[in-house]
């Protein structure tokens, strides 16, 4: 019979699995939901942001007030939130009412997450904790990885409100489990204060922060707005940790950053997400975009990065002893680094060696993040222990909206560069030809339909089509006749008219056409190399910053050495 404590676990897990999932699922059907709701993707952006920005800021206050109120009650509220949210926005007849639902969603997820990895930890003895950090921390990992895959998969077979609707009998199950389960009895804390103040500047700071990252390309990165979101995050965060410095119960314990290894645990987990969720933000759009893919191809063409996540993540958590913390993280960011060296150079169009791509840098996300949880989290107990997890789980969330802001932002700037030369060799290239005018302005037409979908132009079978021939035909047809007078003429003469402005028509709609096919095939093939051009350069300006990845190798001790910490 199953053990309660592997049961608790495994409720813990559903609600990382819901909270991170969530972070990522969305990205792959912003097309199918902005056409669903008949929206701009301004306004349906911050459906996507409004979680990273509540869950990020949220995070460490709510899970202090879970110390403080009891864990299980609040996981509860928590799940119970993330419930109506994914049932709000999976019913939404508004961009609207989707950001409610995804607002009420983070609320939920910045309850939960810290929540399940304290219970879940807690629930076992000191002796399995290591298995049990390093299992929830691949269940968060993997989550956020597969988050592209599924969303593609639901929005193929079930439209995209299926990526949100899917949480709901999940949240049923672990709502029924908890309850059946989980122990209520929670110890009296009449002497523990809510730190109000630390809360309220970690929320200003995290706020700001994510602001800034997240709408910093939309709003301008010299603008007022964004500088003055920046100077407030800085501002807030000094202030925060002089508080915290000086608060008899502080909701941060600046004792986690005294510890070598915790700091380290926070940087790795920032850079790996960057350059995980740098992959996965850019390239389904890609393949859908420029390769012409249908969202599930796109998602199973990712599918190895998620893959390779499942499979390192629990054999790392298990070499992390045998060959200690520096050289598992070593060969994760190693992997990563190789990944986008590889990725830098590739030809896209050759699919081979971008699923090479996704093995590596899928496998270095996942050797790095199951010893990363266990690290953070160390030999830590009571209110350091679920600071720890909180203070990990936010830099996850920064992370995250770091890879949005320097991978979207760089794309969002190449793309503009991109289209300027597309328009101009199209334009050069329709100028020069011996076609109509009118042919000329509905061929560059078409041009900046492509380009506004940032896709690849379609082929062009037959530009002047058979109907329109033959309107061509009897417009020239009626022109001969007025400029010659016949149009009294004996049927006989206006028949050997009409063949002849037939066959005259036709040798130029032939001639014509043929002209713009070998101009559009052109154009489709710069705007291939332009378009593809546009979505690598990020990758190949990333490449070099895999270094300070694999730098972070060092703030973790050696197999001989065994760090101590704090409790």
């Amino acid at each position: 019979m199953m053990k309660k404590s592997t049961k608790v676990i495994a409720m813990m897990m559903i609600g990382i699995f819901l909270c991170m999932l969530d972070t990522t699922v969305m990205n792959i059907a912003l097309p199918a939901i902005q056409t669903g709701l008949n929206t701009d993707l301004t306004h349906l952006s911050w459906a996507l942001n409004i979680y990273t920005v509540l869950f990020a800021s949220l995070a460490i206050p709510l899970g202090r007030l879970a110390d403080v109120w009891g864990r299980g009650r609040m996981y509860l509220i928590g799940l119970g939130l993330f419930g109506i949210g994914s049932l709000t926005s999976g019913l939404s007849l508004s961009v609207g009412l989707l950001i409610t639902g995804r607002a009420f969603q983070s609320i939920g997820a910045a309850i939960v997450f810290p929540a399940s990895m304290t219970i879940g930890i807690q629930s076992v003895a000191l002796s399995r904790r290591t298995g049990v950090i390093a299992s929830l921390g691949v269940m968060q990992g993997l989550a956020a990885a597969l988050g592209p895959t599924i969303g593609g998969a639901v929005t193929q077979f079930w439209g995209w409100r299926g990526i949100f609707l899917i949480n709901v009998p999940l949240v049923a199950v672990a709502l029924c489990g908890c309850i059946a389960w989980l122990s209520w009895r929670h110890p009296s804390h009449g002497q523990v204060k809510l730190d109000l103040g630390g809360s309220a500047l970690v929320m200003t700071t995290l706020l700001a922060l994510t602001l800034v990252l997240v709408k910093g390309n939309d709003w301008g990165w010299t603008s007022r707005v964004v500088l003055s979101l920046g100077v407030t995050s800085a501002l807030t965060l000094i202030v925060f940790v002089w508080m915290e410095a000086h608060v008899s119960a502080p909701m941060v314990p600046l004792a986690l950053f005294k510890d070598r290894q915790f700091n380290g645990a926070a940087l790795a987990t920032v850079l790996s997400g960057v350059f995980m969720v740098g992959l996965l933000v850019l390239m389904p759009s890609f393949f859908t975009k420029v390769q012409s893919k249908t969202e599930l191809m796109a998602a199973i063409m990712i599918t190895p990065a998620s893959m390779m996540i499942f499979i390192f993540s629990p054999i790392s958590g298990f070499l992390l002893a045998k060959l200690g913390a520096r050289r598992v993280i070593f060969s994760g960011s190693l992997a990563i680094a190789t990944g986008y060296g590889v990725l830098s150079l590739m030809s896209p169009s050759q699919y081979w060696q971008f699923a090479l791509v996704a093995l590596l840098v899928g496998a270095g996300y996942g050797t790095i993040i199951g010893p990363i949880t266990v690290l953070a989290a160390g030999d830590f107990t009571g209110e350091l222990l679920t600071a720890s997890q909180s203070v990990i789980g936010v830099f996850r969330q920064i992370g995250t909206s770091l890879a949005v802001a320097i991978f979207v932002s760089a794309l969002a700037a190449n793309l503009t560069t991109a289209k300027t030369q597309i328009r101009t060799y199209a334009t050069t290239t329709v100028t020069t030809l011996s076609i109509p005018k009118q042919a000329k302005r509905d061929t560059l037409r078409v041009v900046d339909h492509q380009l506004a979908t940032e896709q690849t132009a379609q082929t062009v079978h037959e530009p002047i089509t058979a109907a329109k021939a033959r309107r061509l035909v009897a417009a020239n047809y009626m022109q001969v006749l007025k400029a010659r007078s016949l149009q009294s003429a004996p049927v006989r003469i206006k028949a050997q008219i009409h063949q002849q402005v037939a066959q005259k028509v036709h040798s130029q709609v032939k001639h014509t056409n043929h002209r713009i096919r070998t101009a559009a095939s052109a154009i489709k093939a710069k705007t291939k190399i332009e378009l593809t051009a546009a979505f690598m350069r990020p990758y190949q300006v990333a490449w070099p910053f895999t270094l300070l990845l694999v730098m972070t190798t060092w703030c973790f001790a050696g197999r001989e050495r065994k760090s101590g910490k704090p409790s």
